[in-house]
């Protein structure tokens, strides 16, 4: 039982984590229809920015991580307007060439620019776990859970409760009556793929501490993603939050009770099942981009 409940910590901690993932490519295609192959890079890309804050520039945790998600929140923007701009109305086997191109130069840019080695990113909690009855779990831990519980409720006002997120879910439904109702079309779009790529870029300055910062880290990550897309319905957002709880949970059960070489396989062996038995996802009845 004790090591149920720690398991169950552990989910809570990294499922946090997994679901910004999730949201962040649920809203793009959701939104965009466009299927992000800069995911992974750009998780990559928020992990380094933490590194670079905190090691280079000498910022703690606490200020790296709006670093990391603004670093992320402007590479996505730039990202949309040179490359999915001008590709708007062209077929999806286009769109999906070109982003798993900048999807290759990012993570090779990374490789590049800080080399192979992996780097540490530095916290400043205690190394003496806090006690939780019978589970035990670093401060660390704690401060990712909190914050990325954080960023999932402001992502979830902000398209359920501004101007903001009701363009975007116009958008959704119907792009060509948002705009003849005057909502910019562009700037919606540019918004929605900047946002996706910060909660990204969120994930991997918040997981980067906890494990270690090395340029092949977003391949991984992205295939996570795209499996929580699945287990949640494209293009919806709670149960992308949802899904992501559910992988980690699926991952923490696999690696404490199978083997832990069976981490990454408990969770795709889920994807097969929704495939096979419910290929829509498991909430795909849910209100879809909110």
């Amino acid at each position: 039982m004790d090591q149920l409940i720690q398991h169950l910590v552990n989910t809570l901690i990294l499922g946090g984590t997994y679901a910004l993932l999730g949201i962040g490519l649920t809203l793009i295609f959701g939104i965009m229809n466009v299927v992000n192959f800069t995911h992974g890079a750009l998780y990559t890309v928020g992990a380094y920015l933490t590194y670079l804050a905190v090691a280079a520039l000498g910022l703690d945790l606490f200020l790296a991580l709006p670093v990391a998600i603004l670093g992320g929140l402007l590479l996505g923007a730039l990202i949309e307007i040179v490359l999915l701009r001008p590709l708007r109305g062209q077929d999806i086997d286009t769109t999906m060439l070109v982003m798993i191109g900048a999807g290759i130069v990012l993570q090779s840019g990374t490789l590049w620019i800080f080399g192979g080695v992996a780097k540490a990113v530095p916290s400043p909690f205690p190394e003496a776990p806090l006690q939780i009855g019978p589970a035990s779990v670093s401060w660390l831990r704690l401060f990712v859970l909190g914050a990325a519980l954080l960023l999932i409720g402001l992502t979830y006002a902000l398209i359920n409760r501004t101007k903001l997120g009701l363009a975007m879910r116009a958008t959704f439904q119907d792009a060509d009556t948002a705009a003849l109702m005057g909502v910019n079309v562009r700037v919606i779009y540019t918004a929605t793929f900047a946002m996706g790529s910060a909660l990204a870029a969120a994930a991997g300055a918040l997981l980067g501490p906890v494990y270690v910062v090395h340029p092949q880290m977003g391949g991984p990550a992205e295939l996570k993603a795209f499996a929580i897309v699945i287990l949640g319905g494209l293009g919806n957002v709670t149960g992308a939050a949802i899904g992501g709880f559910i992988l980690a949970l699926a991952e923490e059960l696999g690696a404490g009770y199978i083997s832990s070489g069976y981490r990454d396989a408990m969770g795709f062996l889920i994807i097969i099942a929704v495939l096979l038995y419910r290929p829509t996802g498991l909430f795909a009845k849910a209100e879809r981009v909110g």
